[in-house]
């Protein structure tokens, strides 16, 4: 990690990306191929920012900042928790959106942050489960900042577009609760997964959730009625003539239809997110105080409803305004979820070494293991670096070389390790991989 406090746009020895977008700070966490580890880098991605935020308060020449993992700023703007996808070129986007829309405009009930106020400035009074409904405003286009869309049609994969498409997902929260984390990427990606494998023609696999039944009636207007819905017991129309479902409801037809389809085929990583989507539904059905160590949103209104009622405040009161904004300062000091976090409060699945060896280690199974390691062996070598390419300038070559990584399962320990271990610069690494390769050996016949 640099040591320029005024850098914009670096990369970090974790394989990840840290630059000022616009007027925020952005953190993009190298590619993972588990929901688990998306967990792990999204928290290592919180150490990150406070080491920022403490990097900047030890200067005298700057003011005191605050930062705050969150979507909205209480007075009209909101900035997203994009999630990146990649997905199989064979998909259809079309069944993307005809199979993909309800359940993200359902996932609220498990994974929203919880937010004080209704509408884009928050001025009806009121709670609702998400920060980001309020700004989603069609059920398909490419925008991110204006007519935001429930499903975003940027497709850059940065890997190889014949065999990629990315999925650039923009109506989700950021969570504070690494539970949250793990079941908004791990689900959706269980549904990703169902898509592709009845996409190849010899799987087998049919898509198993019923069309008919969850295409809802105005997808946008049921964004926010999940979110403002505090009983989870609205029910949603749908495209089936007099039929109309709870969020809950929904969610337990995908959840099903994931088991049904290739629930005998997931690896461990994969069949934990499915158990945890199903118990998860359970608690918010029958144990709210169980389902609050675990579902954000929840955890929030539970504070919040004990201060409003110890001091007889109104949805409106400013008090309750600043609690939701505390709520998800990353000092750990004085956010307030990370306070319940340390008293026991919190269900936990990142242990706090792991996420703190994750802020300078990045994953060993992808691409971003190449990246990282080519940062921290190579650092002064590495003229730039992308997702999808690192490139190096070495005395030895006329010109900067670029080392290609279109696909993301490569690049990792198992298959560089051994490579990097060789090279003690990045000039003998690039004479290896530019040499030409040996000619084959010819065995002479008897």
């Amino acid at each position: 990690m640099r040591e320029d406090a005024a850098a914009t746009n670096v990369l970090l020895t974790n394989g990840a990306r840290l630059y000022v977008d616009h007027a925020h700070p952005e953190y993009s966490s190298p590619e993972v191929l588990t929901a688990r580890d998306a967990a792990v880098w999204d928290r290592a991605g919180e150490h990150v920012m406070l080491a920022a935020v403490r990097t900047l308060a030890a200067s005298p020449h700057t003011p005191d900042v605050a930062l705050y993992k969150n979507n909205v700023d209480g007075k009209g703007a909101s900035y997203g928790t994009h999630e990146n996808y990649l997905v199989d070129r064979a998909v259809p986007f079309g069944d993307i959106v005809d199979y993909l829309t309800a359940f993200l405009v359902t996932r609220t009930v498990m994974v929203g942050s919880g937010r004080v106020g209704l509408g884009p400035a928050g001025d009806t009074p009121g709670y609702q489960l998400s920060q980001r409904a309020d700004y989603m405003e069609a059920e398909v286009g490419l925008e991110t900042t204006l007519r935001r869309p429930i499903i975003n049609t940027r497709d850059e994969p940065h890997a190889d577009a014949s065999r990629f498409r990315r999925l650039h997902v923009i109506i989700g929260d950021a969570n504070c609760f690494e539970t949250a984390t793990h079941l908004k990427l791990g689900t959706t990606s269980l549904v990703l997964a169902v898509l592709e494998a009845a996409a190849r023609e010899d799987s087998g696999v049919e898509v198993p959730f019923a069309w008919e039944a969850l295409h809802l009636a105005d997808p946008v207007a049921a964004v926010a009625e999940v979110s403002r819905d505090l009983t989870l017991s609205a029910r949603l129309d749908v495209a089936g003539e007099g039929t109309a479902l709870t969020a809950l409801e929904i969610q337990r037809h995908y959840a099903a239809g994931v088991r049904e389809a290739i629930g005998d085929a997931l690896d461990p990583d994969d069949a934990a997110v499915l158990v945890a989507w199903e118990r998860t539904l359970d608690l918010l059905e029958h144990d709210h105080d169980a389902a609050a160590r675990e579902v954000e949103w929840l955890a929030k209104l539970r504070v919040l409803e004990g201060v409003k009622e110890r001091h007889g405040l109104g949805w409106d009161h400013a008090k309750l305004a600043a609690i939701d904004l505390q709520w998800s300062d990353v000092r750990p000091e004085r956010g307030i979820c990370a306070r319940l976090r340390a008293a026991g409060g919190v269900a936990e699945i990142v242990p706090a070494d792991e996420a703190e060896r994750a802020v300078h280690e990045p994953p060993t199974d992808t691409r971003a293991w190449f990246r990282g390691e080519a940062l921290r062996r190579y650092g002064d070598a590495v003229a730039a670096a992308g997702w999808d390419g690192v490139v190096l300038d070495v005395a030895s070559q006329p010109s900067l070389v670029r080392v290609p990584m279109p696909d993301p399962r490569r690049g990792t320990r198992a298959l560089m390790g051994e490579l990097l271990d060789r090279h003690p610069t990045a000039d003998t690494l690039v004479a290896e991989l530019l040499a030409p390769p040996a000619p084959p050996v010819q065995t002479p016949h008897a």
